[in-house]
């Protein structure tokens, strides 16, 4: 049952900081720093709670991806998003390409990575609080720029949701609008990523003995708290509220990085 729990927050911990920018990857750095938790096939757990949160983000605006899609060659405006999207992904595929090598060495006893990069992250966020409100729509420039901070979020402890909607906030995208693009574009690199990890999964694992118990719950924690942060993330940024989440990620980063001294 203490397994069972284990799988359980940890899935609850995936599905809230993917979409709330406080940094799913830091978050998980922690946890398994003071809980030992699928240690015989951690890759299989790693795909299994992403890929239920680009699940959520997916029913989350399952209309407005139906819109894009239906007539998708007769409007431009839905092309000219699509186009937007695969752009703003090009940064995170640039910079995995040449560096994977030297980013799987960041989540090597990363604890004291993340909580640098968790004050970061925090004061980003509470910067927002400061950019003024504005109507604009995303350009080709716009996806670029934001593309990088995705780019950015590779690094554990810096939040790709807080990254990516600061970014859009401060180049005077319209609120509702950036958290759209945010979730949206973070599909790419989220079922690109657990897609990369599954084929790693499938050449190197040798265990039979998988706990899919454990699995299927933190597969439907993560999915559910997913579907609830996704939907009141977008309440969040309308009303910009970002800043309390930079507190918080603040007080996590210097607690830890005490604990750890």
């Amino acid at each position: 049952m203490i397994q069972e729990i284990k799988y359980f927050i940890l899935g609850l911990i995936q599905g809230l900081t993917e979409f709330f920018p406080i940094s799913s990857s830091g978050h998980l750095e922690l946890y398994s720093s003071i809980v030992n938790i699928a240690e015989k096939e951690p890759l299989l757990l790693f795909i299994t709670v992403h890929f239920a949160t680009a699940l959520s983000t997916i029913i989350v605006y399952r209309r407005r991806i139906k819109n894009i899609f239906s007539g998708f060659f007769k409007n431009k405006n839905n092309i000219s998003f699509v186009l937007k999207v695969l752009v703003s992904a090009i940064p995170t595929v640039l910079v995995y390409l040449l560096f994977s090598q030297y980013i799987e060495g960041l989540f090597n006893d990363a604890t004291l990575l993340v909580c640098i990069m968790l004050i970061i992250t925090g004061v980003i966020l509470i910067a927002t609080n400061f950019f003024q409100k504005s109507s604009h729509e995303i350009t080709f420039m716009h996806a670029i720029c934001i593309g990088f901070a995705q780019a950015l979020a590779i690094i554990p402890g810096i939040s790709r949701s807080g990254a990516t909607i600061s970014t859009a906030l401060y180049l005077g995208v319209n609120r509702e609008k950036s958290a759209e693009f945010s979730f949206l574009m973070g599909l790419i690199p989220i079922i690109g990523g657990a897609l990369l990890k599954f084929v790693d999964f499938l050449n190197n694992t040798h265990s039979q003995d998988l706990e899919f118990k454990g699995l299927i719950i933190a597969f439907f924690a993560s999915f559910f708290s997913g579907l609830l942060a996704c939907r009141y993330m977008i309440v969040i940024v309308q009303n910009n509220n970002l800043k309390y989440f930079g507190y918080y990620c603040i007080i996590l980063g210097f607690t830890f990085w005490i604990i750890i001294i």
